[in-house]
């Protein structure tokens, strides 16, 4: 072996390291860099005052801080409220998505009945649709049957996602076939397998798709713009609108990044709370189809 060859086949060399660096952390470091740049400078902006908001040279830090931007906000736009209907929305529409795709799942999976496959290929058919194509269908819908400014209003049509039910189905292939088989020789029906096996197994999967139905009902801006035009039925996303117009001077830059980053909080939180089931639970089903 050549000198050449002995010294590229060592971890620490030159080359090693360089094509490291330039293939694994500088990609990864640009990528932190778009996310957390944007983040950090709405954080700071909402604590600055409006002559550090406007001016045109750069103030990375407020001087002097301006937490009066956070009362401000809340005082313009009601939200307490506002998180009072993001917070029904959110639970009661992330919690039925959750349980719809469990039940989907586990029967595409795990019960024998005609015509799965059909099933199965319509379940992927929605996530194909574009949610904005349904949007006019959907309110002449929910508008006849009296759904306008009301919460079942809201939530019912993002129901039928297929997103969870085919996440879950991938994780349900990779469950250990023998210990469910040998659950149902000892007389465990479809119920009991369920909640006692399936569920605790593919818990990961499960908190993922929760993760992500939990951040698209809170952050869903179009239908709740379409459908509620009462201000007291309005979620957070729809609510900064509110504060945009009511607050839509240069000066008020502050107030607006202030509330957004009430409307982000929340999510940043249950992100941070759920976060270590995020790689596991999406890589779990990714051996077999």
């Amino acid at each position: 072996m050549s000198a050449v060859s002995t010294a590229e086949a060592r971890p620490l060399s030159r080359r090693n390291l360089v094509a490291t660096l330039v293939t694994g952390y500088v990609p990864i470091v640009l990528a932190i860099l778009v996310v957390i740049l944007p983040l950090g400078y709405m954080i700071l902006s909402s604590f600055k005052t409006p002559s550090d908001v406007i001016t045109q040279k750069l103030v990375v830090l407020p001087d002097p801080w301006h937490p009066q931007n956070y009362r401000d906000a809340a005082q313009v736009v009601p939200f307490a409220r506002l998180f009072l209907n993001s917070a029904i929305v959110t639970v009661v529409g992330a919690g039925i998505k959750v349980l719809l795709a469990i039940l989907t799942a586990y029967a595409l999976v795990f019960v024998r009945f005609p015509g799965k496959r059909y099933v199965f290929w319509a379940v992927l058919a929605t996530l194909m649709v574009p949610p904005q194509v349904s949007v006019v269908p959907n309110f002449t819908f929910i508008s006849g049957l009296g759904g306008q400014d009301t919460y079942w209003g809201i939530i019912l049509p993002g129901l039928g996602s297929g997103f969870g039910t085919f996440l879950l189905r991938q994780s349900f292939l990779q469950l250990p076939a023998d210990v469910l088989e040998a659950a149902e020789t000892d007389g465990a029906g479809h119920w009991r397998r369920l909640w006692r096996m399936v569920v605790p197994m593919a818990a990961p999967s499960i908190a993922t798709v929760a993760l992500v139905n939990i951040v698209f009902e809170w952050n869903d801006y179009l239908w709740p713009l379409v459908i509620v035009s009462n201000p007291s039925m309005m979620t957070l996303p729809v609510g900064l609108t509110l504060l945009q117009n009511s607050e839509s001077s240069a000066a008020s830059y502050g107030i607006v990044m202030a509330g957004t980053v009430m409307v982000l909080l929340p999510v940043l939180l249950v992100f941070a709370a759920l976060q270590r089931y995020i790689v596991t639970g999406l890589t779990q089903g990714a051996v077999k189809g």
